[in-house]
């Protein structure tokens, strides 16, 4: 892999437009470069995708890579498969657009967040498979820091609870179980980083002066950067026994974070003199927020992948939640203010359609359980509660494991097809509330987004258990589009985010079907399912 290209002013290499007014139109712009490229650095697969100046798809390819379960309660992944994947995608994507790499004004970057990579800066090699957010080996350090009083503290500084899900006691498992890794860090022979700052380093010249950097949303999921000054903390630091040399650089989530030199994509792509800007980097939930374009305070979104993550726009100020909910960030536009949210992080919902499919075998697609749910017309009195890694919100019980109660007799495999995707909706009506509760108001219309959304019966039920309308938008993959727009807003591609709310359109709407004695009868049934999956022993 060659140098990284210096960066310089990537407007002047890449788009040609003038100042716009607040009330400009998009069509008013000229672009040498007409398309931006996201790259979705995901729990299961990565994708690419570029999008025109309208924001429509031109190309994605996407790769899924593998689940590594070492240990009952243990997930991992292998980063240079990961990063392979990102160099495929890249490039499969613009050869199917028929695309070279100076065809894009910008690449942005979204990622997995709390997942964690360790790496030997002075050969590239990571030092162990990256430790996934889904984790659970951080059981016993953070019930211990719990124990000794130091919940506050992390919440007070980073919004946050302590639990197995972020990043900071991961990285203290690994200081104190891998052997040589203390020392190593001590003497900086080892850098720390979630997703992004493992591709970032590599995209942009790895061993050969890769950027190590990160951006306020990925950072403030660590658990060591203090919310408001969004600067890595001192005391959290000694905390997790975290070595500050091992740190990459905070960043603004839109902006500079280099270049992909042409090597990387390929010498016959482009002259060696360019590569392209990486004007964006974003945890998945906070691209998905910027694709959703929730801009605004209480505007919302969920999002439904390998887990739910319910994210409300919450303004300039963070909000404090009182009610089992995560104060973060949503993003930061370069130069502005940053943005907060509350969050209600969902551990398994599409995940549980996949154990289905893997673990039980009742499907052979993850497509099939809805025509599979829909052979009943309701769940039987089964209620599935998908605690495979404990509870996330409003919850935050890593006791917790999956059950099926309410079996008979008559119970088959429709039942439990339907309440998985029912699961999906109760954990989600969960979050609502609790979010409902910390801001006193109710959300009238949920944006959803991924893979999930394509089941209309899942959809359906999502409105019937909340109770409010759901509404899907046309490009349903919103973090890579989010991830799009804030690294084409970074180079003057598009004007700003609010210049895009037009783009916004909407695909499908379901609207709820129950009446509010059944609604009110299903979620106090699912809430007695949840007390059996607490207080599990390990």
């Amino acid at each position: 892999m060659g140098a990284p290209a210096p960066l310089g002013d990537a407007n002047s290499a890449r788009v040609r437009c003038h100042t716009p007014s607040r009330k400009a139109r998009l069509a008013d712009f000229i672009f040498v470069a007409e398309f931006v490229g996201a790259i979705d650095q995901g729990t299961t697969s990565t994708r690419c995708m570029i999008f025109d100046h309208d924001g429509k798809e031109v190309a994605r390819h996407q790769m899924e890579h593998d689940q590594l379960l070492p240990r009952p309660g243990w997930v991992e992944h292998d980063p240079v498969q990961i990063l392979e994947h990102a160099h495929e995608t890249l490039n499969k994507a613009l050869d199917k657009a028929d695309l070279r790499a100076n065809d894009l004004a910008a690449l942005g970057l979204a990622n997995q967040r709390e997942t964690i990579v360790i790496w030997d800066p002075s050969n590239g090699r990571p030092y162990l498979n990256a430790i996934v957010w889904q984790d659970l080996r951080s059981d016993k350090i953070v019930s211990q820091l719990e124990a000794e009083g130091q919940g506050g503290l992390v919440r007070g500084k980073t919004g946050l609870p302590l639990a197995t899900y972020f990043s900071a006691g991961k990285l203290k498992w690994a200081l104190a179980n891998v052997d040589g890794l203390a020392r190593a860090a001590a003497h900086g022979r080892a850098l720390f980083g979630t997703i992004d700052t493992w591709l970032l380093w590599n995209l942009t010249g790895g061993t050969r002066g890769g950027e190590h950097v990160t951006d306020v949303t990925n950072a403030s999921r660590t658990q060591l950067m203090d919310l408001q000054t969004l600067k890595w903390d001192a005391e959290l630091l000694n905390l997790f026994g975290a070595p500050q040399e091992m740190l990459p650089e905070i960043r603004p989530s839109s902006g500079s974070f280099g270049h992909v030199p042409s090597a990387f994509l390929g010498d016959d792509r482009t002259p060696a003199s360019e590569g392209v800007a990486i004007g964006a980097d974003l945890g998945d939930q906070h691209a998905a927020m910027i694709g959703q374009l929730c801009t605004r305070p209480g505007e919302a979104k969920n999002t439904y992948g390998t887990g739910n993550f319910l994210v409300m726009n919450t303004g300039s100020a963070p909000v404090r939640s009182e009610h089992g909910l995560l104060t973060t960030l949503c993003y930061q536009m370069s130069g502005q203010a940053p943005q907060y949210a509350l969050e209600g992080p969902v551990a398994v919902t599409g995940a549980a359609v996949q154990w289905l499919r893997d673990q039980l075998g009742i499907i052979k697609h993850a497509s099939e359980v809805e025509a599979l749910a829909r052979e009943v017309t309701d769940n039987g009195g089964v209620y599935f509660v998908p605690a495979f890694s404990g509870l996330f919100a409003p919850y935050w019980r890593s006791d917790a494991r999956g059950v099926i109660v309410g079996l008979t007799r008559s119970s088959n495999r429709a039942h439990l097809a339907r309440a998985a995707l029912e699961a999906i909706g109760f954990q989600t009506q969960d979050v609502l509330l609790a979010m409902e509760k910390d801001l006193g108001t109710k959300l009238k219309c949920l944006k959803v987004d991924g893979g999930i959304t394509a089941n209309d019966l899942c959809m359906q039920l999502q409105a019937d258990i909340s109770g409010i309308a759901v509404s899907k938008p046309v490009i349903a993959e919103t973090t890579s589009l989010g991830a799009a727009y804030a690294a084409g807003c970074s180079v003057g591609f598009w004007p700003g985010l609010e210049e895009l709310r037009d783009l916004w359109l909407e695909e499908r709407r379901w609207e709820p079907t129950w009446e509010q004695a059944r609604r009110q009868m299903a979620y106090h049934r699912w809430q007695k399912a949840i007390e059996r999956a607490l207080s599990w022993p390990p």
